[in-house]
């Protein structure tokens, strides 16, 4: 299962996206990280290995109703310098 993992302080929630055995606790031992979440910034910062994910989804791993909202949002463009 891909879900979120949380991490930081109290009051200051920060967010791992980990693929994770669905019988594990959340902050358990992830099988792998793939990417981080923090809602505090403006935009919400979010760093994901879509390519991992992908291919987490493809050997069966279902995600989370959150990881599904995150996965779903269009990725930054990465501006060139040219």
């Amino acid at each position: 299962m891909i879900r979120l993992s949380r991490m930081g302080a109290r009051k200051q929630p920060h967010y791992r996206v980990v693929v994770i055995e669905k019988e594990r606790a959340r902050n358990g031992r992830p099988v792998e990280v793939v990417g981080t979440y923090n809602p505090r910034t403006t935009p919400a910062s979010i760093e994901l290995k879509r390519e991992r994910i992908d291919y987490w989804v493809s050997k069966g791993a279902k995600m989370s109703d959150r990881v599904k909202k995150i996965v779903s949002r269009p990725a930054p463009a990465v501006a060139s310098v040219a």
